[in-house]
């Protein structure tokens, strides 16, 4: 069996999407030109990558190297949400088999947005393919009433820049009780925990823009690298106040002083995530940790490289399951 999941730096939506032409795509390129020479070809395959592999050169030369190697394969996009885990991470996967031993589903050409029903612990068949949880609006602060006959509420900015559409979008995952809230996956106590809690500087620069998820919260967003060191599109944070309303902290924050609007925002007690958390979240046992010379940076930097635990069990369980 290979397993592999080559540099996605050529692939991601916000990146330059070099592709093949990037210099870090030369050791998967390379496996495809060995794959078909080997005496003993892998009877398995499963490869992980970002959104927008699925669209490039580097995917083609994959699918033509598998379909030449005689193998049979399936496409999926696919998200922890999936298996009723609050946290968005819409990641690309491939599994392939040599065509002597089938699939035990159906395959298609099509790149599949769920499970196949057959795949063990997958009881709920959920559309996985989200939009960009991290999409900013950037039209300026908008009073403008929900009811009022001019407003477009894909458009009309709230106390957030944030539209009514992706509130509703954050209300609706919250009340889908098939996905558990963040409390299940919290520390419960943490030595200096303050260090985790936004500076205030951040709160300041970043206060429009942050993605404020509650432990009761059935969502959030995607961990990247830079988690904890960058604020803006790296992940969600915790509010940890739980007698304070969002909206009641932002709505007359434009009217406030500087010193009043930090006061403001302190009140929400906002926090990253802990490394620990974000591994829970992951799907990594509760036995593994970090060595204690690994930094902070780099825990969360390993972290937001890294992929969700379950839904590769999953892959890996279908790929193996006879017909």
């Amino acid at each position: 069996m290979i397993l592999m999941s080559p540099p996605c730096q050529p692939f991601t939506r916000i990146g330059l999407q070099g592709d093949i032409s990037d210099p870090r795509t030369k050791s998967f390129l390379y496996v495809l030109d060995v794959l078909p020479r080997l005496k003993k070809q892998p009877a398995y395959i499963l490869l992980e990558n970002v959104k927008g592999f699925e669209t490039s050169e580097a995917r083609e030369a994959l699918i033509r190297t598998l379909e030449k190697g005689g193998y049979a394969y399936q496409e999926f996009l696919l998200s922890p949400t999936c298996l009723g885990i609050p946290n968005s991470r819409l990641r690309y996967f491939l599994i392939a088999k040599l065509q002597k031993e089938p699939f035990a589903f159906p395959t298609t050409s099509k790149i599949l947005e769920e499970f196949p029903s057959q795949c063990p612990g997958s009881k709920r068949i959920i559309h996985c393919s989200e939009s960009n949880p991290q999409a900013r609006v950037e039209q300026k602060y908008s009073s403008c009433p929900l009811s009022g006959t001019d407003c477009d509420p894909e458009k009309t900015v709230l106390y957030k820049l944030e539209t009514a559409v992706e509130l509703q979008r954050k209300q609706t995952q919250d009340n889908d009780s098939s996905v558990r809230m963040l409390q299940d996956f919290l520390e419960g106590n943490v030595e200096e925990m303050s260090q985790y809690f936004l500076p205030p500087k951040s709160l300041l620069r970043y206060a429009l823009i942050l993605d404020i998820v509650k432990p009761t919260c059935r969502r959030s967003t995607c961990f990247t690298k830079g988690y904890g060191h960058y604020v803006e599109g790296t992940g969600s944070v915790l509010q940890t106040a739980t007698d304070v309303e969002i909206d009641t902290v932002y709505k007359s924050l434009d009217l406030l002083t500087e010193e009043e609007k930090l006061a403001k925002l302190s009140s929400l007690k906002m926090r990253y995530f802990t490394p620990r958390e974000i591994s829970n979240l992951h799907g990594f046992p509760a036995t593994f940790g970090f060595p204690e010379e690994v930094t902070k940076k780099q825990r969360y930097r390993l972290l937001g490289n890294s992929l969700n635990v379950h839904i590769v069990s999953c892959l890996i369980s279908t790929l193996l399951q006879s017909p």
